[in-house]
């Protein structure tokens, strides 16, 4: 059975100043999204599920939909606010989407087979599509699941803080823990070099350069579901009053962990990750990919 291939859209670029998921990159105007399918399909996957908000729907289909036909199977999930939010807490007031834990959770009509998840907005390579792939599709072990992790040093912004969540890996390769850190950079130290740190409640915590992160790519069965479901009806119960709190992938399975309801395997990345988190990463990302065409890693044109 081929694995499907969940796409994370919805979200509103606020750091970034428009839809960066739509923005293009690549020499002849490519998406990033469009090298993550590229790879997807190189790597066995057999459909793909955009979750993004209602307005975009007509834009995505425009863009990818014919270029995929006879490639892939497409489908669309729409991250509403009121998706899976308990009926008696009534009209949901908040403008911004859940978070990506939500997200997920709103794919879940459309997906019967083993997914993988993972950013609009961010280049993985090819070696995590087959790793999760295979893994995907050759595993039959109900609650274990799987993420590919970056050295926190290869995940950096030149031009400002990004959120990453921060692994801790046991000696069997499993995720032991994953904690999401929303303000992680370079800090100068007075002319001896540089050290990564995050900052949290105005502490500054160092981190070492080759600490695995969450870049978002996971790899889930679909009996994950229902214990979403149940994760995030008590986490919206919890949190209908604060219009900035977000569920996010990392507590799911920091959850399930806990709970002894799944494990993790952790497949370890050497490549170069990058990705747009401010407008001045764009120049940064084209010259890239341009060099990755140059290499041969990617044909002329993609489609």
């Amino acid at each position: 059975m081929q694995p499907t291939l969940l796409i994370l859209a919805a979200g509103m670029g606020s750091r970034y100043g428009g839809i960066k998921q739509l923005d293009q990159f690549g020499p002849h105007g490519e998406t990033i999204i469009d090298y993550s399918l590229f790879d997807a399909i190189r790597a066995g996957f057999g459909k793909v599920v955009f979750i993004i908000r209602e307005e975009l729907r007509n834009d995505f289909d425009e863009i990818f939909g014919k270029k995929l036909a006879g490639k892939i199977e497409v489908d669309y999930a729409i991250q509403s606010l009121g998706a899976y939010v308990p009926e008696e807490l009534g009209e949901v007031r908040r403008t911004k989407p859940w978070g990506t834990g939500h997200a997920m959770l709103c794919a879940k009509e459309h997906t019967t087979t083993p997914f993988a998840v993972i950013n609009a907005d961010d280049f993985y390579g090819l070696e995590a599509f087959q790793l999760i792939g295979n893994f995907l599709a050759t595993d039959t072990e109900d609650d274990l699941h799987a993420m590919v992790g970056y050295e926190v040093q290869k995940t950096l912004s030149e031009n400002g803080s990004v959120s990453r969540g921060v692994c801790t890996v046991d000696a069997y390769g499993h995720l032991a823990s994953v904690i999401e850190r929303t303000k992680i950079y370079q800090e100068e130290q007075g002319g001896t070099g540089r050290r990564i740190v995050f900052e949290e409640n105005d502490d500054l915590t160092p981190l070492s350069p080759d600490t695995p992160v969450s870049m978002n790519f996971w790899g889930f069965k679909p009996s994950v579901f229902p214990l979403v479901q149940k994760q995030f009806e008590s986490y919206a119960i919890a949190n209908i009053d604060s219009p900035k709190a977000e569920f996010y992938i990392p507590t799911v399975m920091t959850n399930l962990i806990q709970t002894e309801t799944g494990r993790c395997k952790v497949f370890r990345s050497q490549s170069e990750w990058f990705g747009v988190t401010y407008p001045d990463d764009k120049p940064t990302v084209q010259a890239a990919l341009r060099q990755l065409h140059d290499e041969g890693a990617y044909p002329d044109t993609l489609w």
